[in-house]
């Protein structure tokens, strides 16, 4: 009666424990009794023996029942305490974007492949003959000085200082595609580039270009009109359209600078420059200008992506301000 009354006020596993080690453990009360066997003759020695294993049989049995229920006790307070609500709502990871001169470069880069253009990437680390002189800017050139150009350690020690550089527009890929196939060729060319620049709202030393070259027979100012009109439709709405003015630049001939309305901003805001392949640069890349005509345009990624996103300050694109980049 004692050991059945013990285990069954026992309320946890470890309580079970303590009685079964208190009533048939090594120094319980069954082990004692069953320690005064050798001082009894052979009948009460085999008289009660047979009581103490009967009785250590039914203490067993009492504690494995009990064992059981102490047990699925145990797993029904634990399993309560770490039910999940499976209606509740998914705990999602935040999801990131891109960040939005990606976006922008993507978007620039998709427009222009439904137009039938391959985009293509260059060396960022560049010769001055690809950067500048197979653009028709000679050594001489005065425009070179609104480049503020970044020379580097030529790789080569024959080769002179000023003959490599960190490239100051995507148009090297002119002349290296236009060297490397014939005609007809439709590139847009979207990467980083450099001009030592003092950081401001409006200037940084690494920004972002895409150039766009087109080379085939037949082509005219038309074409590179058309061209501009639907690629400035794709990145600000089928609202927005161009003008054109005239300008010079020495790798197209002739010119323009194009003005773009977005109607996101309401105003005319002026967006890249633009012509019709120079007969130099195709000259310098093997083609003949009697046989195909070209022309090409470029603008800066960071510009269109202010004008897309309503931002004011290009700084902002390199800050990584988490509350910035998460607005995308």
């Amino acid at each position: 009666m004692q050991g059945r009354e013990r285990f069954a006020a026992a309320t946890s596993l470890s309580e079970l424990d303590a009685a079964k080690a208190e009533l048939v453990g090594r120094r319980g009360a069954l082990t004692a009794v069953q320690r005064t066997l050798g001082g009894l003759d052979e009948q009460q020695r085999r008289d009660l023996g047979a009581r103490i294993n009967a009785v250590r049989a039914a203490l067993a049995e009492l504690e494995a029942q009990r064992r059981i229920a102490l047990t699925d006790e145990r797993d029904r307070v634990v399993l309560a305490a770490e039910a999940v609500d499976v209606t509740l709502p998914a705990r999602t990871a935040r999801r990131g974007s891109l960040h939005p001169i990606h976006e922008t470069m993507e978007t620039m880069v998709d427009v222009m492949a439904n137009l039938g253009f391959s985009a293509v990437e260059g060396p960022e680390v560049e010769t001055d003959w690809f950067n500048f002189q197979a653009m028709n800017i000679p050594v001489d050139h005065p425009a070179r000085g609104m480049h503020d150009t970044i020379y580097v350690q030529p790789p080569n020690p024959a080769d002179p200082p000023g003959s490599v550089l960190l490239r100051t527009h995507t148009s090297p890929m002119q002349t290296r595609t236009m060297l490397a196939q014939g005609p007809p060729v439709y590139i847009a060319v979207p990467g980083r580039t450099y001009r030592q620049e003092a950081a401001d709202a409006t200037h940084l030393p690494v920004f972002h270009q895409m150039e766009c070259l087109a080379v085939d027979e037949g082509l005219s100012f038309a074409d590179l009109r058309g061209t501009l009109a639907e690629l400035c439709r794709g990145l600000f709405g089928p609202g927005a359209r161009i003008r054109m003015r005239p300008d010079h630049y020495p790798f197209t001939e002739p010119s323009a600078d194009v003005d773009a309305w977005v109607p996101a901003v309401g105003d005319w805001v002026e967006l890249l420059g633009s012509g019709m392949v120079h007969p130099n640069v195709l000259h310098m890349a093997g083609y003949d200008p009697e046989q195909v005509s070209g022309f090409a345009f470029g603008m800066g990624v960071e510009r269109v992506a202010m004008l897309r996103h309503g931002i004011d300050d290009l700084r902002l694109f390199t800050d990584n301000d988490l509350r910035f980049l998460a607005s995308f």
